[in-house]
């Protein structure tokens, strides 16, 4: 039995994703597969390549042929190089660089945006409207000590005015 190394479409229109299957040479390119080896999605940046490479060296050395597109994808993975005994055999795949957790960027930009996570969530409103009150009970304190102040002197003068008062008076 001819057996191939080919592509298995998958995905929806305009994002395709294949699986990298052998199968009956004869098969049709969405039939039955003997095995999955692999998966390829050229969408993403860069290309997304999985192919267990000790599964795909058992099937070459049995005689599987890989497809002309297989055969690129082979060479790019390295495991084409190391079934022929070729210089290179680590291959050419771009591995993407990882993107840090969502957490973290919350975390940073919360960081730099107050230096340092807070507990509660306060939006700007609600912290004017705290701050203008805090604003008004300080006044208010303020003013009442001063009156507090005034009322005292006022007392004091009262009072010394009228010993002033006696005294004059038992004279």
């Amino acid at each position: 039995m001819a057996v191939k190394i080919k592509l298995q479409r998958m995905g929806k229109i305009r994002t395709p994703h294949y699986r990298v299957i052998v199968a009956d040479a004869r098969t049709r390119r969405s039939g039955k597969a003997i095995e999955n080896i692999g998966i390829y999605e050229p969408k993403q940046e860069p290309s997304l390549i999985k192919i267990d490479s000790e599964r795909a060296q058992y099937w070459l050395g049995v005689g599987a042929q890989p497809t002309e597109p297989v055969l690129a994808l082979l060479k790019i993975t390295g495991d084409w190089q190391k079934f022929k005994g070729l210089p290179g055999a680590e291959g050419t795949l771009k591995v993407a660089e990882e993107k840090p957790s969502k957490l973290d960027l919350f975390n940073a930009a919360l960081a730099e945006a107050n230096n340092g996570p807070t507990i509660e969530a306060i939006t700007e409103k609600k912290k004017k409207a705290k701050e203008e009150a805090e604003a008004k009970a300080a006044a208010e304190a303020e003013a009442a000590k001063k009156a507090e102040e005034e009322a005292a002197a006022a007392e004091a003068e009262s009072a010394e005015a009228s010993e002033e008062n006696a005294d004059s008076s038992a004279e």
